[in-house]
């Protein structure tokens, strides 16, 4: 029995709180208009189910559907992207984006573990009822584990299938990613990851998004690669706190990501990054893609086309 099952949760991470999308969409907009260059984002259909506006995102198990690709095979994918990158122009790319959600994390059980009510008034801003602790920096359940140990499977399964392996890592400094990316790769051999600050979830009170220090991050994952810019102390959560990231905030962060990506990762059409719910959210509405529920330790494989706009003086 699969592990990877949504929610009413997160549904609601994924559907929830329009009126972010809408203030996200203008204020991108706004900043674009300000700037000499900048890129556009917009999803590619007939490679993914989960694209396809019919497919139930409730009910959806890409673990029992080779992923969801639509073409015939792996090999006929992986050639339909490429043809699209050897025919797009100079200011164009085409990337197969897998994003992976963390396992459940012991912040998903604390909340589930009281009403909306209890969490919102009290516990959200705690890293600890005196049972159990989830900040800061809430790492992974037992079912979290499990949840990564499941998608270890379907990935060696599908690359049994012929998938192609990510050239490129990134992953969320927070631990219950950075575990959900080490055990769902166990025993198959990728590049290093590198850690990005901005796929981390909203940022500010509630202690489960703090992140460790980068020395301790090193000392748990030493394969793990630092850009200049990652700083010691958590910078981000200082800059935030005691106020909180709102949501469209966060999909501007995620999206000048995506710029960076599509800007820096010219050699890599396949990249995995490992987040969390809020992150990939903020992907989807960078992107334009219909809006899909994730599950603790679920994944979803987007094609972006991404195009560079560059505004003549």
């Amino acid at each position: 029995m699969s592990l990877l099952i949504p929610n009413e949760r997160d549904h609601w991470d994924a559907h929830g709180d329009l009126d972010q999308d809408v203030i996200f969409f203008e204020n991108r907009d706004s900043r674009n208009s300000k700037v000499s260059e900048y890129w556009e984002f917009e999803p590619v259909h007939g490679f993914f189910k989960q694209s396809d506006e019919s497919t139930n995102d409730m009910e959806f198990n890409y673990g029992l559907d080779d992923f969801g690709i639509e073409p015939a095979n792996w090999e006929s994918l992986v050639s339909k992207l490429n043809q699209l990158n050897a025919l797009a122009s100079q200011d164009e790319q085409y990337k197969l984006l897998f994003l992976a959600r963390h396992g459940q994390g012991w912040h998903n059980a604390a909340h589930a573990k009281y009403t909306v009510e209890e969490w919102h008034e009290k516990w959200r801003f705690l890293g600890t009822d005196g049972v159990i602790e989830w900040g800061p920096d809430a790492n992974l359940t037992s079912l979290g584990i499990d949840q990564a140990k499941e998608n270890n499977q379907l990935w060696k399964e599908q690359l049994q299938k012929g998938a192609p392996i990510p050239t490129k890592f990134y992953v969320s400094p927070l631990r219950r990613s950075s575990y959900t990316l080490k055990h769902t790769w166990e025993g198959i051999e990728i590049p290093r990851p590198h850690v990005a600050e901005n796929v981390r979830e909203t940022i500010g009170l509630h202690p489960c998004h703090q992140r460790s220090t980068k020395t301790v991050i090193s000392q748990r994952f030493p394969e793990f690669k630092f850009g200049p810019e990652f700083t010691e102390h958590d910078h981000l959560w200082d800059q935030y706190t005691p106020g909180r990231e709102k949501l469209h905030e966060q999909f501007l962060r995620v999206n000048l990501f995506l710029e960076t990506v599509f800007e820096n990762d010219r050699d890599h059409s396949i990249i995995s990054i490992t987040s969390h719910a809020g992150t990939i959210r903020a992907f989807i509405s960078s992107i334009g893609h219909r809006k899909f529920t994730i599950p603790t330790g679920g994944m979803i494989p987007v094609v972006v086309k991404g195009r560079k706009i560059v505004r003549k003086e």
